[in-house]
């Protein structure tokens, strides 16, 4: 997780500062120092001034900082990160930035942000062309045996079987389509769904998706139903012992974890079994599976299977178990909708992909400071987005996450906080607007109270992935 996070962000942070120096270079600014990661510890610029690699090639110095959580190019005649005013005190050069005109001031510090929705564009684009789609159509849910319901599926009112027939009223195919941000997060926003013979109305609570940010919760809303068919057998299940003990009138309880062979091991069960009855009751799905053996301590289970054209009982004898032992067979590739896409097509597709990540921001912002969405629930930092990327090493997963987190970056940065790239924009907005600067003394206290903010948020977010951490 780790790993993938910082290769993710270091590219990112790389082409954002690189954005910069493009633009500072086109108009002739002299840009000193192009750094990924700082070399010093931030916002302290003169504290621990040391970098893990560095090179100077004409009048930049390039390096790899060894505090990593950005990255800075220092433009020449211009208060940044590094917050060097001296310079400032000489005569403007030709080739500083403040002796520039506020256009070419102000495209420079859009370099960063633009070639950051550049680079979403592009990865949204190439998966739209290159991947193209597939999806689990809404009609092969609603004909085969509707949805499972998971816990977050229970509280929010839907039950197992249901079939979601539309989303705020409009028709849609994709199955996926139920969980997306934008659904959650449009206020109003409701499920039309056929339960037995009646079409009823599923509310959305304007704080739910405070409830997907955490891949654990979003994998527990709904799912397709699978039929009880062994896909993969477990070799070894696990069996909780609990020993209470007494002592001076005191209890000790003491809870076991121990591997046994599985029921499904046991009884030579087999890839393609599909189980027909446990314990008298008919079962077709897995969920009908896992609720008979959810439903209380047994000594011994029976149950019939079909292999081939031959019907099987079993009955075997055990204490303590919950589960049989297997996995289900997932949905057949023949079953997935597919679509494919043109480069036209990909590249209208991928750009509007892109953007959605930044409506999607603008509607969660909206909801926190409306107080609909908590903002502890709903803000990440490093720990919670590396777990986003999951424990194994996919390179797909990666790069769709670093097409999000480019659109994500890009957004953040255009925020109006002085030391982000829009709090300079801000500013130089003012610039065209007047005709006249702010004053230094208002930029650079205003560059303080910015710095403060990133601080104080940081310091926030981490505490909030630490707390979520330790709160599982």
């Amino acid at each position: 997780m780790t790993a993938q996070l910082l290769l993710s962000l270091s590219i990112l942070i790389a082409i954002h500062e690189g954005g910069h120096f493009i633009a500072a270079r086109i108009f002739k600014i002299k840009v000193e120092k192009f750094y990924l990661f700082f070399d010093f510890l931030f916002p302290m610029a003169n504290v621990l001034n040391f970098a893990l690699v560095k090179f100077k090639k004409g009048d930049t110095e390039y390096g790899i900082g060894w505090f990593p959580l950005g990255g800075y190019v220092k433009i020449a005649g211009m208060v940044d990160e590094s917050m060097d005013k001296e310079q400032l005190k000489a005569t403007p050069e030709p080739w500083e930035f403040r002796s520039k005109p506020a256009w070419q001031r102000l495209i420079v510090m859009l370099g960063g942000i633009t070639v950051n929705v550049l680079a979403g564009i592009l990865i949204f684009v190439c998966f739209t062309y290159f991947l193209g789609d597939t999806y689990i159509s809404k009609n092969f849910i609603n004909t085969h045996g509707g949805i499972y319901a998971l816990e977050l599926g229970t509280q929010l009112g839907l039950k197992t079987g249901d079939k979601i027939l539309r989303i705020n009223g409009k028709e849609f195919d994709d199955f996926s389509d139920i969980r997306k941000p934008d659904v959650l997060l449009t206020t109003g926003s409701y499920y039309t769904v056929l339960r037995g013979n009646k079409e009823i109305t599923i509310a959305i609570p304007g704080n739910f998706i405070d409830n997907f940010n955490k891949k654990e919760s979003a994998e527990s809303f709904v799912a397709p139903r699978l039929p009880a068919i062994v896909g993969r057998i477990s070799d070894e299940t696990e069996k909780k012992n609990v020993t209470i003990r007494e002592a001076n009138h005191k209890k000790d309880t003491t809870i076991e974890f121990v591997k046994i062979p599985s029921v499904a091991k046991i009884a030579g069960l087999q890839t393609g079994d599909q189980f027909l009855e446990i314990n008298g009751e008919p079962v077709l799905y897995q969920d009908e599976v896992i609720n008979v053996m959810h439903r209380g301590p047994m000594d011994s289970i029976s149950f019939k299977i079909q292999r081939g054209e031959k019907v099987l009982t079993f009955k075997e004898n055990f204490k303590g178990q919950t589960m049989i032992g297997f996995l289900p067979q997932g949905i057949d590739k023949k079953e997935l909708s597919y679509i494919n896409y043109n480069l036209a097509e990909s590249i209208g597709t991928g750009t509007e992909r892109a953007f959605d990540m930044i409506f999607v921001q603008l509607k969660a912002f909206r909801k926190i400071f409306s107080g609909e969405m908590s903002i502890r629930k709903s803000l990440s930092g490093p720990i919670g987005m590396a777990q986003m990327y999951g424990g194994e090493w996919d390179w797909e997963r990666f790069w769709h996450m670093t097409g999000i987190l480019s659109m994500l970056l890009a957004f953040m940065n255009l925020l109006p906080i002085p030391a982000l790239d829009g709090g300079y924009v801000m500013f130089l907005l003012y610039e065209m607007i007047t005709g006249r600067e702010p004053s230094e003394k208002f930029f650079e206290n205003s560059l303080r109270i910015g710095f403060a903010i990133l601080i104080v948020l940081m310091v926030f977010v981490f505490y909030n992935d630490f707390s979520k951490m330790f709160s599982k």
